[in-house]
């Protein structure tokens, strides 16, 4: 059975580690991103983590009901790395351009994270934020719900989905990396046009095109699909 979470307020007159480093929920996902870049989902574990901030594994659970605990706030905080600038400035495409483009790089910033994370539903404070914004930018654009929910739905589902993609690429050895990167030049480009006519014509576009996310197209054409099912609605 899972320890209950000790509250804000008491966790706070607790006493600092042994070097004088006063713990918070904040500082122990901080630390948990650094050692996830560092080291890798395997090297995340209660012990190192205790290690890391000169305490006890057992005190972090005063503040988490244990490592998937964690791994949402996490999760959430990369959510609210996103938002933090971010406002919604009335024009509904642009709005949900902008912040679709910061959630990818907030992720991409922390790509060990990214894997982590990005198939979770967290319920904390910055994920229902977003979602609460993303919904409000498409019903005051003048979307129908059953159309504001589908949109949100791709709109998430996409954002996230091309996270998990380009932070798996990110994270890979660098020697598996451009390994991969230089297969479109080593063997695309070098393709006959009698055997792979359509690869042949199009290596040197794909050679440039697949070494960058797809991710802003992509995102451009959703919008614009859901630019034409608002003009539908108006007309």
């Amino acid at each position: 059975m899972p320890k209950p979470v000790v509250p804000e307020e008491k966790r706070r007159r607790r006493r600092p580690t042994k070097s004088g480093t006063v713990l918070s929920e904040e500082l122990i996902v901080e630390t948990a991103l650094r050692m996830l870049r560092e080291h890798g989902s395997a090297g995340l574990t209660a012990r190192r983590l205790g290690l890391a901030l000169d305490a006890d594994p057992s005190t972090l659970y005063r503040y988490f009901r244990g490592m998937d605990d964690l791994t949402l706030a996490i999760g959430d905080a990369l959510i609210g790395q996103a938002l933090q600038g971010w406002r919604p400035t009335g024009e509904w495409r642009a709005d949900l351009r902008s912040f679709g483009l910061r959630v990818h790089a907030a992720y991409l910033a922390h790509p060990q994270a990214a894997l982590l994370t990005t198939n979770r539903v967290t319920g904390r404070a910055h994920e229902l934020a977003a979602d609460e914004a993303v919904l409000d930018v498409l019903r005051t654009a003048g979307f129908p719900l059953p159309d504001t929910v589908r949109i949100y739905h791709a709109f998430i589902d996409q954002t996230l989905a091309f996270a998990a993609l380009d932070a798996a690429s990110l994270a890979l050895p660098s020697d598996s990396l451009h390994a991969d990167e230089d297969m479109w030049r080593s063997t695309y480009a070098r393709l006959p046009a009698t055997t792979h006519p359509r690869i042949a014509e199009a290596a040197s576009l794909l050679a440039t095109r697949m070494l960058t996310s797809a991710y802003p197209t992509a995102l451009e054409m959703l919008l614009d699909s859901a630019a034409a099912r608002l003009q539908t609605l108006r007309d």
